[in-house]
This record gives structure tokens, C-alpha cells and sequence, in this order.
């Protein structure tokens, strides 16, 4: 009963807003026709553009003086990172250019060509010229940034078996990752969905009877020999994933069904990424901010918020579930000796296993 009077209150009132509009249209009837713009309304629109552009190129000039990280990317730690922030850099720099002059000469037009009484635009009903020229730049620039970032994706994609890389698989699952380590041999033993069993604990489907697995080491923290180049095989159980690797510039889909992969060589140690000026800036900016909000915390009768320390991190990239945003995994890239030693300390997949 209540949700039927709500119906029919609000019916009289869109009634009511219905006549009153068209008492007001009625009332408005003799007056003269406004919706003509006269040469006093063409010359404010036309200054208000000009105001405009000048407004779009100051907030640009304070956004990235305020808020600019120039080169706007830094802190790669991969082989191919410089080669992939230089893409991006040529990329941006061609964006902002012809964005600064389209701009320009959409506003700059729109005042100096303002409508006035009397005047008559002249217009070409088309231009070869002007065409060919519109045409013809943009395909020369857009080819030659596809052409180079199509060779800088095959060189990062080419990864050369000769160098004995190390080969891990990364597992993606709702929602969480694991890491697979061939073992001795470097080798990863066959695996599948269809052979997941909890009861013996073996969590990725590993073959049992595959003498390659045997060897293999699952771990939940992802550890890399710095200056050792490394090939990614990529399995998901259940949904789309994504293995994305900021600092390292890495990203890959992770697609049930198939594996997929991708290579790089981490070129800058946890310990050492801490030690940069620019980490430390921003680590000492993230733990002020953590102080301010423990105190509020704290008086709540809550616990204080931990210091934070930089890790690389191996996150989801895709939309996955509820949980997306806790998707990740520590990747600590150490020297080749400090890996060594780590990884004899973890246990083959064979003594995982229980009976």
C-alpha cells in the first residue's frame, strides 16, 4: 500500500512540473527569440575560448611541475626497461605535441573566424593538399612508432635458449600466485588441472609419475639471480589473470587452458632498488603518511599501521573477483650466490607430497 501512494505522489508531482513548464512557455511566448546569437554573444564565446586554451596549457604547465615525475617513468630493473620507458617517453612526446598545436588551432579558429553580421564563411568543399598532408604525416609517424615498438617487442619476446635462462612457472589462481622452479635440471615437469589433488597436497597438478617434476620447487615468494636471464611459463586454474611486473616492465596474460610466457634479466637487486635516493624519497613519504593515520588508529584503540619497506611485486592485472586487489607476491632479486642458497633450503616436490 505505502509503495502504490509513493506511485501516485510522485506522478502528481511529475503533473505538476508538466503544467508548470508549460504556464512558463506560455508566458514566454511574446518575448523576443533569445536562442539567436548576436555579435555580442559570438565575441564572449570566442574570448572564453581563448581563456579556455589558456587554462588548458597553465593546468598542463602546474600538473607537471606539481605533480610530474619527469621522465615520467624511472626506476626500471629489467634489461629491456630502459628500451620500453624510451617507447613510452617518443610516445608521450608525440601525443603532447599534437595535442598542444590541435588545441591551439581549434580555439585560436573559433575566435578569430567568430560569427559576425554580415559576414559570409567561405568554405572548400574539399583540398587534396590539405588531405594528402593530414593523411600522409600521421600515417609516417604512427608506422614508424608501430615498427619500432613491434621490433622492441620481438626483442624482448626473442628469449635465446642458448643462455640457459632460469625457467620458472608462475600459477595464477583466485586469488593468489605460486612459483614453480624446474629444480636441477632446470627442467619443470608436465602438469595439468585435471590432476590437482589436495588430499596428497599437490596444489598445481603436477605429473607424479613425470621424473621432471620430481625435482620441481613450489614456493609462494619469488626469488631471481640478478644479471641471469629468466623465461616465465604462465598457467592459470581458473579466470583470465594477469602477471604484471611494474618495475621490471613485464606483462603477460595468464590464460586457463595454455601457457603462455615471457623473458627478462633483472639488473637491480632488492637491497640495491632500496638504496636509490628516489626509493627512499618516496618510502619516507609513504611511512609519514602511515604515522599520521596510526595516531588516529591508535586512539580508536586500534593497532598502528607497520613501516612500510619496498618490494618488487608480482601483481594481477586483470579484473579477476572480488579479491583482485590482494593478488600479489613478493619478488626478491638477490646475487646469484644469495639464490643459491635459498633455493637449497626449499623442498622438492617429491618430499612435499603426502601419502
Amino acid at each position: 500500500m505505502t509503495a502504490l501512494l509513493t506511485i501516485i505522489v510522485l506522478v502528481f508531482i511529475l503533473v505538476a512540473i508538466w503544467q508548470m513548464v508549460k504556464i512558463f512557455d506560455l508566458a514566454q511566448a511574446k518575448n523576443e527569440n533569445t536562442q539567436v546569437a548576436t555579435d555580442k554573444d559570438n565575441t564572449i564565446n570566442g574570448y572564453l575560448m581563448m581563456g579556455f586554451l589558456a587554462f588548458i596549457y597553465l593546468i598542463t604547465i602546474v600538473s607537471f611541475v606539481k605533480w610530474g615525475d619527469l621522465p615520467l617513468v624511472s626506476n626500471s630493473a629489467s634489461e629491456h626497461g630502459p628500451t620500453i620507458d624510451n617507447l613510452m617517453l617518443i610516445s608521450m612526446a608525440v601525443i603532447f605535441f599534437v595535442q598542444t598545436i590541435t588545441q591551439f588551432l581549434l580555439h585560436y579558429f573559433a575566435y578569430k573566424y567568430k560569427g559576425e553580421k554580415g559576414k559570409k564563411a567561405l568554405f572548400f568543399a574539399d583540398n587534396n593538399k590539405l588531405e594528402a598532408i593530414w593523411t600522409i604525416i600521421p600515417v609516417i609517424v604512427l608506422a614508424g612508432l608501430i615498427i619500432y615498438g613491434l621490433n622492441t617487442w620481438i626483442n624482448i619476446m626473442g628469449v635465446d635458449e642458448s643462455d640457459d635462462p632460469l625457467v620458472v612457472e608462475l600459477y595464477a589462481q583466485q586469488f593468489n600466485w605460486k612459483a614453480r622452479y624446474g629444480g636441477a635440471d632446470n627442467t619443470l615437469g608436465k602438469a595439468n588441472v585435471r590432476l590437482i589433488d589436495i588430499d596428497r597436497a599437490n596444489v598445481l597438478g603436477l605429473d607424479e609419475a613425470d621424473p621432471n617434476a620430481q625435482d620441481d620447487v613450489i614456493t609462494t615468494e619469488l626469488h631471481l639471480p640478478v644479471g641471469k636471464p629468466v623465461l616465465f611459463k604462465m598457467r592459470s586454474q581458473d579466470v583470465l589473470h594477469s602477471a604484471y611486473m611494474p618495475h621490471f616492465r613485464a606483462q603477460m596474460n595468464c590464460v586457463p587452458g595454455m601457457i603462455t610466457q615471457f623473458g627478462f634479466t633483472p639488473t637491480v637487486t632488492t637491497v640495491d632498488m632500496r638504496q636509490t635516493p628516489e626509493m627512499q624519497e618516496k618510502v619516507t613519504r609513504i611511512n609519514s603518511i602511515r604515522v599520521d593515520k596510526s595516531k588516529a588508529l591508535v586512539a580508536k584503540g586500534e593497532e598502528a599501521l607497520e613501516r612500510y619497506e619496498f618490494d618488487y611485486l608480482l601483481l594481477c592485472n586483470k579484473i579477476c573477483g572480488k579479491s583482485h586487489y590482494n593478488m600479489q607476491m613478493k619478488i626478491i632479486v638477490e646475487t646469484q650466490e644469495e639464490y643459491d642458497a635459498w633455493i637449497q633450503e626449499q623442498t622438492v616436490f617429491k618430499n612435499t607430497l603426502i601419502n
